[in-house]
């Protein structure tokens, strides 16, 4: 990891990126130079190799195409693993979150996912569409979660994983977590 300045990969913004992703990038970007810290932000298209030192790795969310063709090149990439290897912090957001589990769905098929994390995610019955809120799991030291959710996946934990909040308004993975 970067000891000189915070260094924040945006990984395939080119497939990744429906939701307007960048504002992520920017926002973390913004919030490390207010507290003073120097930050270096690095855009990698999916037709590039991953830098093998990064402090954050961001992954957006994407439609369902782009979200296949991003696991099948982060796999053969190899990059990821090595960064998580190394402590560095993966921010995963829509896709990019299912990303990292065992498995995903997209256009009417299971796809194998990063296996960073011990969690799979297939299709719910209706998209999840609405202000999302919740009590964050005590341990974190976080306060009460809000949002807004827009989201067609539901996402089972393995049995070791904890949910980051319980639902108090909204969907969520399952209506509980």
């Amino acid at each position: 990891m970067s000891t000189e300045s915070l260094r924040i990969v945006w990984i395939y913004p080119d497939l990744l990126s429906t939701y307007g992703d960048r504002g992520n990038l920017l926002i973390l970007a913004r919030r490390a130079r207010q507290r003073g810290m120097p930050v270096e932000t690095l855009e990698v298209r999916s037709d590039q190799r991953l830098p093998a030192t990064a402090d954050i790795y961001l992954i957006g969310g994407g439609e369902d195409g782009p979200q296949a063709l991003g696991a099948q090149r982060l796999l053969a990439d190899g990059g990821l693993h090595r960064a998580v290897a190394q402590g560095s912090v993966v921010f995963g957001v829509c896709a990019g979150y299912q990303l990292l589990g065992t498995s995903f769905f997209a256009k009417g098929t299971q796809y194998r996912g990063l296996e960073l994390l011990d969690l799979a995610s297939d299709r719910g019955p209706t998209r999840a569409v609405g202000e999302l809120a919740g009590e964050v799991d005590p341990r974190l030291g976080i306060p009460y979660l809000t949002g807004f959710e827009n989201h067609g996946g539901r996402t089972r934990l393995g049995p070791g994983v904890a949910p980051l909040a319980r639902v108090s308004a909204g969907v969520g993975n399952d209506g509980q977590t």
